[in-house]
């Protein structure tokens, strides 16, 4: 399957990034404009609005129009896994009824000092099957400038942020 990878050191505290990356302001904070993306809703697992922490079993209903061009593409986000331990931090979500056939995002958070590693990876399946698999190299390089962003967001974002 194809796996997307970038990494990124935060000049934050690990706790600080955990945090940001734990609600979905962050998400839209951190989403390209050109995207055209909405938060439609967020649920916490027991079924609570606007949860303050996406835990694992929260769902975001998204939509998004990328360059306003087109239908807006409605999909469901779900945080399937979360966990934090001395040192690391990570969650995973995948993507239900979106453009892709499969999409599971891990976002892992590492400390080091004062400052914290991010690394964002995205296992994904084209729809289409076997044709659609020739194009996933050029599906990446479309990740490449989305994810690009969110890093460089991140940085200017939090740098410098305080436990």
């Amino acid at each position: 399957m194809p796996t997307y990878r970038r990494e990124t050191r935060i000049a934050a505290p690990l706790e600080a990034v955990w945090e940001f990356h734990s609600r979905s302001e962050g998400l839209d904070a951190l989403t390209p404009d050109w995207m055209g993306m909405q938060v439609e809703s967020v649920r916490g697992p027991n079924g609570e609005r606007d949860p303050p922490v996406l835990e694992q079993g929260s769902q975001l209903r998204l939509s998004m129009r990328p360059f306003g061009v087109g239908p807006r593409l409605s999909f469901t986000a779900r945080i399937i896994e979360r966990h934090r331990e001395e040192g690391r931090a990570w969650f995973r979500d995948d993507m239900v009824g979106g453009p892709f056939r499969k999409w599971e995002h891990t976002h892992s958070f590492f400390g080091d000092g004062d400052e914290t590693v991010m690394v964002d990876t995205v296992e994904y399946e084209l729809p289409g099957g076997r044709l659609n698999a020739l194009s996933s190299p050029f599906a990446s390089l479309g990740f490449e400038g989305m994810f690009r962003r969110r890093h460089a967001k991140t940085r200017e974002l939090l740098a410098g942020a305080d436990d």
